[in-house]
């Protein structure tokens, strides 16, 4: 082995010892376990006070008009020095100070030397009393000048709604809510570890459908937007409070047909957003999700979401101001907005001048920019990764957990972000700890493919051509690549201390599998839709996430058959953690 591979091997050392772990773990709860990937915290299971910004306080608040200012008479102790003094004093009535009416008719001055006091008004009595009797001239006053009117100007639409409907089938593990199934058996069938697709009826009419890590989001022809899953830091965009309890489990009756399994059942059963502070009218065209929060695209081009992100420390924030962010706001940094798309934690959004914005958490350089620690808010601003290399125009974003990519007008692929797994496609440190691309890229290593679809996972990646061919590269020990052993060789692979292949440098063609239209990817497994409507999977499969009926891992892509899709044209995928879903075009009547 070359001195670089096996160097780079030692520092990525161990992977049977994570898997052995991984393998012991309960179904029901595990959560494959990565020793060496970034740090991220657990999401803790505590409901958070929604902080509310000012500006959405203002939205919800009428404006009330302004009450006229009431004159106040200021007490003796109120009021500058030099006024008090020059205040009259009160006069006395009955040895008690009584205050001096102004309406009332005082005594007559009484001027030194005036020959006339004696029951006679004085001269400067008569001067005032004259000009009081002088007619008053009155001033012309010109007439109030109207208001401006309030010019709203009306954005146009630049995005179109989806409108082909598909019925959702679902599999995984579930105690979560994420497969939307409710929280009691249906059919005798229980709403957790479902092994093969099973279809939802709780969701109609769904035309698109966002996973995120343990939530998802979905769209429907009517303009809905409906979610479910784990709402702790506000993904879900709803209030999902319940005074429900957890059930006994010494009372659990295996064989009871109406079982609860104790989930929250506004989390686990698809239910509609809050939407009283988003504009009447609006009509949405894209959702995505990422690990604990959800943004959704209007046809104008408008951004809004709610939820928050997390870093390696824990909760980072929603925005600078607001950390949980329990409804829908609008995202005004952003606007005339084409496409988004979700990692972990990081989004970016595609506006129709060839602009990319980036935001979420960036310390594995997924935000193509770097920051500073002392000033980490910052990268909750939507920002402008720059010009992309070779004068490139994107006409696809996407993300995998800590990397992201754009496919341009010219079919290469750009990328950048978290790469130790070579998850980018690109050598230069990978297998190293902590190795990324700081900078947007062109890929070379798929120079020779033109890219028709790409997806991420959290170190793995894949693609397909516009060709059909499937393409595959990155971490290999849970088969997320799903390569035959044949396709690592020293030229192509970094090796561990033990001689097992560990990392997939070159993005290599899967052999076996053709005509792949559509690419996804969930943490650990991935799917791959043909032209004819079938759909494959492989990868980790510890919670029957690949849909296969087995918790066994799923080596190569592999035909997922069973009697609910067999007849059925799947047109989606889509995977977060634990779980698996797959749209089909509606059966015809």
């Amino acid at each position: 082995m070359p001195p670089k591979r096996a160097a780079a091997a030692a520092s990525e050392a161990a992977p049977a010892a994570k898997r052995a772990k991984t393998a012991s773990t309960s179904k029901k709860t595990a959560v494959k376990a990565k020793a060496d990937a970034p740090k991220k915290a657990a999401p803790a299971k505590k409901k958070e006070t929604a902080t509310k910004t000012v500006a959405a306080k203002k939205a919800v608040a009428p404006k009330k008009a302004a009450a006229p200012a009431r004159k106040k008479t200021p007490k003796p102790s109120e009021g500058s020095d030099k006024e008090n003094a020059d205040a009259a004093p009160a006069p006395k009535v009955n040895g008690v100070k009584r205050k001096r009416d102004e309406n009332e008719e005082q005594p007559d001055e009484v001027v030194a030397g005036d020959a006339q006091v004696n029951g006679e008004r004085s001269t400067k009595r008569a001067e005032k009393e004259e000009a009081e009797a002088a007619p008053v001239k009155k001033r012309k006053v010109a007439a109030p000048k109207p208001a401006p009117k309030r010019v709203v100007r009306e954005l146009k639409a630049i995005n179109e709604p989806p409108t082909q409907v598909m019925d959702i089938f679902v599999f995984g593990e579930g105690t979560a809510g994420e497969l939307g199934l409710g929280s009691v058996r249906v059919d005798g069938k229980k709403p957790i570890d479902v092994k093969r697709p099973r279809i939802n009826h709780n969701l109609k009419g769904v035309v698109q459908v966002a996973c995120g890590g343990m939530h998802v989001a979905a769209l429907t022809k009517d303009n809905k937007i409906l979610t479910w899953g784990v709402n702790d830091q506000g993904a879900l965009g709803r209030d999902t409070t319940w005074e429900g309890g957890l059930r006994d489990v010494d009372d659990e009756d295996e064989d009871s047909d109406d079982e609860d399994t104790g989930m929250n059942p506004k989390e686990s059963t698809p239910g509609e957003i809050d939407t009283s502070d988003i504009p009447e009218g609006t009509k949405w065209v894209q959702l995505v999700a990422s690990d604990s929060a959800t943004f959704a695209l209007t046809t104008t081009g408008q951004v809004y979401g709610w939820g928050t992100f997390r870093s390696n420390e824990g909760i980072l924030g929603f925005n600078k101001h607001v950390m949980v962010q329990r409804t829908p706001t609008h995202v005004p940094e952003l606007s005339r907005i084409k496409q988004l798309a979700a990692g972990l934690n990081h989004i970016l959004a595609l506006d129709d001048k060839n602009k990319i914005y980036a935001w979420g958490a960036g310390q594995q350089a997924q935000l193509a920019r770097r920051l500073l620690e002392r000033d980490d808010l910052a990268a909750l601003y939507p920002t402008g990764i720059g010009a992309l290399p070779g004068r490139a125009k994107a006409e696809k974003i996407a993300c995998g957990s800590y990397h992201s990519f754009v496919i341009d007008n010219k079919a290469r692929v750009i990328g950048w972000g978290l790469n130790n797994y070579a998850e980018l496609g690109v050598e230069d440190e990978a297998g190293q700890d902590g190795g990324f691309v700081m900078r947007p890229q062109l890929i070379k290593s798929l120079a020779g493919y033109e890219i028709a679809d790409i997806a991420g996972g959290e170190h793995h990646s894949l693609a397909c051509t516009k060709d059909g061919q499937l393409i595959t590269w990155g971490r290999i020990d849970g088969h997320q690549v799903g390569q035959p052993s044949a396709s690592f060789s020293e030229d192509n692979t970094i090796w561990d201390e033990r001689q097992k292949p560990r990392i997939l440098l070159v993005p290599t063609v899967v052999p076996d599998i053709g005509g792949v239209v559509r690419v996804a990817a969930g943490t650990d497994h991935s799917f791959a839709i043909t032209a004819d409507g079938k759909v494959y999977s492989w990868g980790f499969s510890a919670n029957y996430q690949t849909g296969q009926g087995t918790t066994d891992d799923i080596e190569s892509p592999t035909l997922i058959d069973n009697s609910a899709i067999r007849d059925r044209k799947i047109v989606f995928a889509g995977a977060g953690g634990q779980y698996g879903i797959l749209g089909a075009l509606p059966l015809e009547n």
